[in-house]
C-alpha cells in the first residue's frame, strides 16, 4: 500500500509567533492520526537549498502509512480545531499526496 504525505509550504511568514497556537494543536492531532514528521525546515537545525522558484521559509513533510490515513487525519476533528487556530490571512500551500509503492 502506498504511503500518504502532507506537504506544507509557507511562502511567507510575517509573524512566526502567531503559529504557536496552531502548532500546539496540530502536533498531537497529526500523531493521533498516525503521522510522522519527516522534516520541518528551517527549524530544528534543518538545512534547505532552494532552487528555481524554491522557498526557504517553513516547509513541513509528514508521512502516513497510507493516503487514506493522511486524508482521514486532515479531516479529523482534532486537526480541524488546529486549522481554526491558523492566523487570519496566513498563506500556506498544503497538499496531501500519495507515495509510490
Amino acid at each position: 500500500m502506498a504511503k500518504g504525505y502532507w506537504v506544507s509550504v509557507y511562502p511567507a511568514i510575517s509573524d512566526p509567533e502567531r503559529l504557536t497556537a496552531y502548532d500546539k494543536l496540530a502536533g498531537p492531532a497529526v500523531q493521533a492520526g498516525g503521522g510522522r514528521v519527516l522534516s520541518r525546515i528551517p527549524s530544528r537545525g534543518g538545512r534547505v537549498v532552494a532552487h528555481e522558484a524554491g522557498i526557504t521559509q517553513r516547509v513541513v513533510l509528514i508521512e502516513f502509512d497510507s493516503f487514506e490515513q493522511a486524508v482521514a487525519a486532515y479531516e479529523s476533528e482534532a486537526y480541524q480545531k488546529a486549522l481554526v487556530a491558523l492566523p487570519d490571512g496566513f498563506e500556506r500551500d498544503f497538499r496531501i499526496i500519495e507515495g509510490i509503492d
